[in-house]
């Protein structure tokens, strides 16, 4: 295996030093030098294999640059990339390094170790899905309201080479899918006929109405009549001679081969290596050793809990019936849908961070720079996309953004929106991951990190501290919680029951209709989504549960020296790190 000039630099550093040692000298400042320059260096050259890393995080430097993931060269160079600095850590004495060095050793050791492992797995044969893949992603930027920037001249020209580049990603993701079929690595086929219209949509013009010809529409005032001109003309180009043809060659593939050939089968583990693969994914998203059964059992035991709380809300409104029909009285009630056109509920979402406003400094005393935004779901993607958070840029330049899907506002039930808020938005994901962009003090590689387990787990924990900040006076906005948090807990008992226990997609739906309040087209939407990516959806329930149990037992252990806002400083000042070591640094905090 080549390695890295970084990590011969790195270890040569080292040597030195020790070699070069004299009663004179400091000989444990160098060692932490060339840590944390190896770091560096590790950020530098991953951003160049991840450049859309970059770009969401506000570096321009490779906005310019799509590397075909899909392709075997790619993967040798991540398979290089991830054992050369494995192997430089294997070169430091950890005793040697500060007690923040120590942290960004395990974390790095982690990173590199699970990065490995997926390689394992020919999960590029699948790389197109409804939910999670490249090309709604790719969309997204394309908008010209998302994290590729289009401010200058150069902007709009970065855009157009990173497409060219995008069109052999979509032609290597058609090749991929095709070798899938030969070795049945393929999507369930409800999921194929979920992505068929999104691409469909992308497929046919006019040129000047379509989503990729959008930044054309939106030129800077300073930008003149000659350079509007002409990138009028390359964007009209790229969209008719570029992006409609390679949305016709999928669409095409996925109508005439890959639906047939599509899976009736439901779990992961149907596949040759699913098994294996799912048990990976327990581990990547909850960063713990849990078992598929176990996930299970705690999924059905919080079921449990939590629909004796649910029974008392039911019963403070006076709903006479049982909680099954209390769930239908929740999806249709009137009240509880009475919006008329999308912009007003966005104003609602806009109304409860007002609300809630005056209460926050209780419990932070650290809040971002970085401003924040409600919008709606891009049109293309609105059918089958959930309410998410995308970052803003490191430097503040672009706000962190609250996407809200609102496909019928009609039928839009805003009871559980407040709890949505403080999941999504404040003091959930805009909080935890402006926070630990905005951090100096983390090298660059873990400022723009992200573990499920830890950013999930404390986004819904989030949504517990509502009525510390006044929120949840409404009754149903409580069962909204009590939803949300229920919704979380089913997510243990079917994503592991469709991809371990040999559940149907039509027994995670059933399952879910009987023991939440969400309507059937949203419960669809979410059960495709967990076959879509095995294993994310068990990260929130299990990240939620270990930071709840870290506080009632930093409350227990300090007694009056609790401090809440302490203790919320300590979760989040190290930005995402797996759940063990999260609770060895709330243990330390405790114990000092």
């Amino acid at each position: 295996m080549k390695n890295s000039i970084y990590k011969i630099i790195a270890i040569a550093v080292i040597t030195f030093s020790c070699q070069n040692s004299s009663e004179n000298q400091v000989d444990t400042v160098e060692p932490e030098l060339a840590f944390d320059k190896m770091l560096e260096n590790y950020h530098e050259e991953r951003l160049q294999l991840f450049p859309l890393d970059a770009t969401f995080a506000g570096d321009t430097r490779y906005n310019h640059i799509l590397p075909n993931n899909l392709t075997e060269r790619f993967k040798l160079k991540l398979t290089d990339f991830y054992t050369t600095y494995l192997e430089a850590l294997e070169s430091y004495e950890k005793s040697s390094l500060s007690e923040d060095q120590r942290m960004s050793y395990e974390v790095l050791k982690w990173e590199c170790e699970m990065n490995l492992k997926d390689l394992n797995f020919p999960m590029d044969l699948m790389p197109i899905d409804q939910m999670w893949s490249m090309n709604l992603m790719f969309g997204q930027l394309a908008s010209g309201s998302s994290a590729q920037p289009f401010n200058t001249f150069e902007d709009y020209e970065n855009w157009l080479k990173r497409v060219d580049q995008y069109i052999a990603w979509g032609d290597s993701a058609i090749a991929n899918m095709k070798k899938g079929i030969e070795q049945n690595v393929v999507l369930p086929k409800p999921l194929i006929k979920k992505v068929i219209p999104q691409i469909e949509s992308l497929a046919k013009g006019p040129y000047n109405e379509h989503l990729f010809y959008s930044p054309a529409k939106n030129f800077p005032s300073e930008f003149s009549e000659d350079q509007k001109t002409a990138l009028s003309e390359s964007y009209k180009n790229m969209v008719e001679g570029q992006i409609i043809p390679l949305y016709s060659r999928m669409a095409e593939f996925f109508n005439n081969q890959y639906l047939e050939a599509g899976r009736e089968t439901t779990g992961i583990d149907a596949l040759p290596f699913g098994k294996e693969y799912y048990q990976h994914q327990i581990k990547k998203y909850t960063t713990t050793d849990m078992t598929a059964d176990e996930v299970f059992q705690l999924g059905k035991d919080e079921v449990a809990r939590i629909s004796k709380e649910m029974e008392k809300v039911k019963e403070q409104v006076g709903f006479k019936g049982d909680l099954k029909s209390f769930f239908n009285h929740v999806r249709t009630k009137p009240e509880l849908m009475p919006f008329t056109e999308p912009e007003e509920v966005i104003a609602n979402f806009n109304a409860i961070h007002e609300k809630m406003k005056p209460q926050l400094s209780q419990l932070f005393d650290k809040t971002p720079k970085t401003p924040f935004q409600v919008k709606r779901t891009e049109a293309f993607r609105e059918a089958s996309a959930s309410a998410e958070y995308n970052q803003g840029s490191k430097d503040g330049s672009r706000p962190g953004t609250f996407y809200v899907p609102i496909p019928d506002v009609e039928a839009y039930n805003m009871y559980s929106d407040e709890s949505l808020f403080l999941h999504e938005a404040i003091p959930g994901h805009h909080y935890q991951i402006s926070l630990q962009q905005e951090n100096e003090n983390l090298p660059e590689f873990r400022r723009t990190l992200w573990y499920s387990a830890y950013g999930e787990g404390w986004a819904l924990y989030s949504e517990s501290l509502g009525k510390e900040l006044g929120l949840y006076t409404d009754p149903y906005q409580y069962f909204g919680m009590l939803g949300a948090e229920m919704h979380r807990a089913i997510r243990l008992v079917v994503d592991a029951g469709m991809h371990s226990q040999g559940w149907t997609r039509e027994q995670a739906i059933q399952y879910s209709l009987e023991n939440e309040a969400e309507s059937e087209e949203s419960i669809e939407r979410e059960i495709e989504r967990y076959m879509a990516n095995p294993g994310q959806a068990l990260s929130y329930k299990v990240g939620q549960l270990k930071i709840i149990e870290l506080r009632k037992k930093a409350q227990e252990a300090m007694g009056e020296k609790f401090d809440i806002k302490q203790f919320h400083n300590i979760v989040l000042e190290t930005g995402c790190i797996p759940l063990k070591l999260l609770e060895e640094k709330v243990e330390a905090y405790i114990n000092n």
